[in-house]
């Protein structure tokens, strides 16, 4: 009997050490915390799943990305009263996607506005993200999510095309510059399940992101003419003391003097002929949030008075970007040239 047992025993250890080579074989170098799904074992042969990293998932530059995004759709579909929580609960039907895509491409899409089936959501994202690879790819867009990702809510997918329309369309945003994320890629293949760490690279410098769109007059003003860079500031400060010497102020430098979004508000009051009450925004701001706030504010005004919404950030007026800061008053003069 006890020889039938240390046999038995014998055994198990030989299968459990067969197992564990096995899955040391089936599972290399995949990172600490993910587990292998008991759905994996229900894959089709040569079907995969993608996973993402936990690890990729805390990485405070991903987080910041994916706060960046979430905060720019909100921001554009603000109109249609769509708020957006979480990038995979929010997306993967292709509700939102139909109405951010809708309303940066200015195309209506035709598509029913409710679907609760399953089927009946892939069939929608079928259509959105047709016609969004049909604007992304000629412009040498990898695409680099499908119907199955996004309606599986992978978030690598999701964070991929939302990047993707951000920078195609020129969003009025920074997005963090190289974030890359590690998914886990599980695959069967005879059978067995085949494990692989893959890197992914979301984002890559500013300078690169922004060649990727359509250079303006300004990019081109800098790079090529800054000769005639003090020529295109004397216009604009003529422009902008014409109307706030009305208040007694003056300006003499752009990039500084409107860094804190006071002077813009100020402007946009005097443009169009209105007094902002002094409890809307800070007059004499101490902090970055405060100035990004009165900037922020600033192009509120601009907005409600039918202008088009700023191609900068108000966080680049408040870090001195002579480029941003062109651009919006740039824009005020054009619109306002002519006011007395």
């Amino acid at each position: 009997m006890s020889g039938l047992l240390c046999g038995t025993k014998r055994k198990k250890q030989v299968s459990d050490l067969h197992e564990e080579g096995k899955n040391a074989i089936n599972a290399p170098l995949l990172p600490s915390g993910t587990e292998i799904h008991p759905e994996d074992a229900l894959l089709e042969e040569n079907a995969e799943r993608i996973m993402l990293d936990p690890a990729s998932r805390e990485n405070p530059k991903f987080k910041d990305l994916v706060k960046t995004l979430t905060e720019w759709i909100n921001s554009e579909l603000e109109e249609d009263r769509i708020i957006v929580k979480d990038l995979e609960e929010d997306c993967y039907d292709g509700q939102v996607l139909q109405k951010l895509f809708e309303k940066l491409s200015g195309r209506k899409l035709n598509v029913a506005e409710v679907t609760q089936s399953e089927i009946g959501q892939k069939q929608k994202l079928q259509t959105v993200l047709e016609a969004v690879n049909s604007v992304l790819r000629p412009h040498g867009w990898t695409v680099e999510w499908s119907v199955e990702s996004i309606h599986s809510k992978h978030l690598v997918s999701i964070v991929y095309l939302l990047v993707a329309l951000a920078m195609h369309f020129q969003a009025a945003i920074r997005l963090p510059e190289h974030v890359s994320v590690q998914v886990v890629v599980v695959k069967k293949l005879e059978g067995i399940l085949q494990t692989a760490v893959v890197t992914k690279e979301l984002t890559t410098t500013t300078e690169m992101m922004i060649g990727r769109f359509e250079r303006d007059a300004f990019d081109t003003l800098l790079d090529h003419a800054p000769d005639k860079l003090n020529v295109v500031k004397s216009s604009l400060i003529t422009f902008v003391n014409k109307h706030l010497n009305k208040l007694n102020l003056e300006v003499t430098e752009l990039e500084s003097q409107f860094a804190d979004g006071v002077y813009l508000i100020l402007l946009m009051g005097l443009l169009e002929d209105y007094f902002v009450p002094l409890y809307n925004f800070f007059l004499t701001p101490e902090s970055f949030e405060q100035k990004v706030h009165n900037v922020a504010f600033a192009f509120e005004l601009m907005q409600d008075g039918g202008l088009m919404k700023p191609k900068a950030r108000p966080e680049d007026v408040v870090n001195l970007n002579l480029k941003a800061t062109l651009r919006v008053l740039y824009n005020l003069f054009t619109n306002y040239k002519n006011s007395e």
